[in-house]
């Protein structure tokens, strides 16, 4: 079994692509690397069981229908209080609530933060890969699944403060990583996975669409499945990175 994980940026610098090759006794990093493009996701889809994507698949449903209504100056939509409580609303979704029940952290918001541009990249990507014949649901459900590295990280148990800013800190999580797995091999790769955060999450990703691939990632729940196949399902694996290479 091949997985492939995707640290995806608003442009080719900065987005990375990570494929693992999986086998009965070990997990090879075959290859990883940056700078990559829309095309080469696409060209590897084929190859991998699961693709794994650190992005937002969606917006949050309250968020569209409240951009939509202004735009169109909808005076019989009800009128917003302005509230915090009324903006997360705005702000998160459905998976990004689960998340933080799970990990403790809140998510970044595809509409108030930083992610908006990468996350249109992405609804593009996610329309090529369904162009090119992949099963593309973005609950998870099909070929690609929404993964989050900080939050499969450290559901696993590791301290993820720093790892992304200081590659000295990523050397230690590498070796935490390393301990916890032995039978994983980075194959070459250790010295851009320190040196790149980039790099570094691309591979967390593909471990993650492992988990996704085996089914032991949770699944939305069936009162959330339709807002996830609009919003996006992060998927976070419900077994520890010992037991991923176990399972077929």
């Amino acid at each position: 079994m091949l997985t492939a994980g995707v640290d995806l940026a608003a442009e080719r610098t900065g987005t990375a692509l990570a494929v693992i090759e999986w086998g009965d006794a070990r997990a090879v990093l075959r290859h990883l690397q940056l700078g990559v493009d829309d095309a080469q996701i696409v060209e590897t889809m084929p190859r991998v069981a699961q693709l794994g994507i650190d992005c937002a698949f969606g917006w949050p449903d309250e968020f569209v229908s409240f951009v939509a209504a202004h735009a169109a100056r909808d005076r019989d939509a009800p009128p917003p209080d302005g509230g915090i409580a009324w903006r997360r609303t705005l702000a998160y979704r459905a998976t990004d609530r689960d998340v933080r029940e799970r990990t403790g952290r809140w998510p970044l918001s595809v509409s108030t933060d930083r992610l908006g541009l990468t996350a249109m990249r992405c609804a593009g990507l996610l329309a090529r890969l369904e162009e090119s014949g992949a099963d593309v649901d973005r609950s998870g459900a099909g070929d690609v699944v929404e993964v989050y590295p900080g939050a499969t990280l450290r559901h696993w148990g590791f301290a993820t403060t720093g790892y992304r800013a200081h590659a000295e800190r990523r050397e230690r999580l590498l070796g935490e990583i390393g301990a916890a797995a032995p039978w994983f091999d980075v194959d070459g790769c250790r010295d851009l996975m320190i040196a790149s955060a980039d790099a570094f999450d691309a591979v967390i990703a593909a471990l993650a669409a492992r988990s996704s691939a085996t089914g032991r990632s949770t699944p939305p729940p069936l009162e959330l499945l339709d807002r996830a196949r609009r919003e996006g399902w992060i998927a976070l694996p419900n077994v520890g990175l010992p037991e991923l290479l176990a399972g077929r």
